[in-house]
């Protein structure tokens, strides 16, 4: 499967796409990628024009100083195409397993954002926070990156407003709710462009038929891999009907005839904002529709878009 990822990579690159973005999960089926820098690196060295970013790495379980170290050097190797994408994650048992605890994720993400900022604008840094206390220490390789930053609340788009960071909204959004985001990061002074916007995408021959390919497909993976978040503590997993969240994606997102997924990116941005999509396209479960999928878009929809 991770083989088969990279392979996607290099399929979205000839197909003419502008980038690909790498997701991160641990000890769950739903995305079986632990470091989407490592997959990233991978696949930079297979490829010559794609840019790569992460959607996202998580920063409630890593040092954010080895995160900044690791993203610096795959901007270097991969001659600047990296974008590194960062998130607060969830509450789940990779909190335990990891050892940086619940605390870290429920108060610590401004606090790591900010020293993986640090690391990636300054040749010298020191931690004298609550979570970081060490000793200035330099840089070694040095770059001068702006990750994006996954944004759910109200809380983490105020952070990502008062750095300058552009946000990644989730494909769990309609317009309404990413304008509404988009609209609260002006209101907390955010200034900066470039927001990124999450959807699956899936074209076929008409909308009837990619819509029911993917509510028949997307329920058999998507059921088993979403079950798979464990809670750190004792709170229930909150639950989610996959039929109605299947029905959701591909009524608000580009999932039909190229015509169709062509005007829903196009009306998407124009009511948001938002010009940067990245595109789910593995929905069938597949490797070889898959790849379909990809040439397709490349064939049919993008130049619908750039025209």
């Amino acid at each position: 499967m991770l083989a088969d990822a990279v392979e996607l990579v290099v399929a979205a690159e000839e197909a003419g796409f502008d980038d690909a973005w790498i997701a991160e999960h641990h000890f769950m089926s739903y995305g079986v990628c632990p470091s989407a820098i490592t997959l990233a690196a991978v696949a930079a060295g297979r490829t010559t024009r794609i840019g790569l970013g992460t959607a996202v790495s998580v920063l409630s379980t890593q040092h954010p100083v080895a995160l900044a170290e690791q993203a610096a050097m795959l901007h270097h190797l991969s001659g600047g195409r990296f974008t590194l994408g960062v998130g607060r994650g969830g509450p789940w048992v990779d909190l335990e397993v990891f050892g940086t605890g619940l605390e870290r994720f429920e108060r610590g993400f401004g606090e790591s954002l900010d020293l993986l900022l640090d690391a990636l604008s300054a040749g010298r840094i020191r931690g004298d926070g609550e979570f970081f206390r060490f000793r200035e220490v330099r840089m070694v390789p040095e770059a001068r990156m702006r990750p994006v930053v996954a944004c759910t609340s109200e809380p983490t788009v105020a952070l990502a407003a008062e750095r300058g960071l552009p946000m990644l909204l989730g494909m769990h959004m309609g317009d309404a709710e990413k304008a509404s985001m988009v609209a609260d990061y002006v209101a907390f002074g955010g200034t900066a462009s470039g927001h990124v916007a999450a959807a699956v995408g899936h074209v076929a021959d008409s909308t009837a038929r990619a819509v029911r390919e993917l509510k028949e497909s997307m329920p058999r993976w998507l059921g088993p891999g979403l079950a798979g978040y464990q809670p750190v503590d004792g709170r229930p997993r909150p639950a989610k009907d996959v039929g109605e969240y299947v029905d959701l994606l591909t009524r608000i997102h580009p999932v039909g005839s190229a015509e169709h997924c062509a005007e829903a990116l196009l009306t998407t941005a124009k009511n948001t904002g938002i010009g940067h999509f990245i595109l789910m396209v593995e929905g069938l479960g597949d490797h070889r529709r898959t790849v379909e999928n990809i040439r397709r878009f490349g064939a049919e929809v993008l130049p619908l878009l750039r025209r």
